[in-house]
C-alpha cells in the first residue's frame, strides 16, 4: 500500500502529543490535564486507523478491479467523522 504524506504526518503529530504528554508528567502537571492530551491523542489514532484502512480498500479495489474511484472524499468524509 502507498501511504500519502498526510498519514505520515498525523502519526508524527501524534509523536510529538505523546512526547509532550511525558513532558507534562514530568513536570507534575494534574492528571485531567494529562488525561485529556491522551484521550486527544486516542482520537488522532483512531482517524488514522479509519483514514489507512479505507484508503488500503480504496487501492486495493483500484487495483483488483482496474478501477478508478474518483469523488468518494466527501463520502469518507461523512463516514469518518463519526469517530
Amino acid at each position: 500500500m502507498k501511504c500519502d504524506s498526510s498519514l505520515t504526518n498525523r502519526i508524527k503529530r501524534a509523536r510529538g502529543q505523546m512526547n509532550g504528554v511525558i513532558q507534562m508528567m514530568e513536570s507534575d502537571i494534574a492528571c485531567v490535564d494529562i488525561l485529556t492530551q491522551l484521550k486527544a491523542i486516542r482520537s488522532s489514532i483512531d482517524k488514522t486507523i479509519a483514514l489507512l484502512t479505507t484508503k488500503n480498500l480504496i487501492q486495493t479495489i483500484e487495483k483488483d478491479y482496474h478501477l478508478k474511484i474518483d469523488n468518494i472524499d466527501e463520502a469518507l468524509g461523512l463516514i469518518l467523522k463519526g469517530k
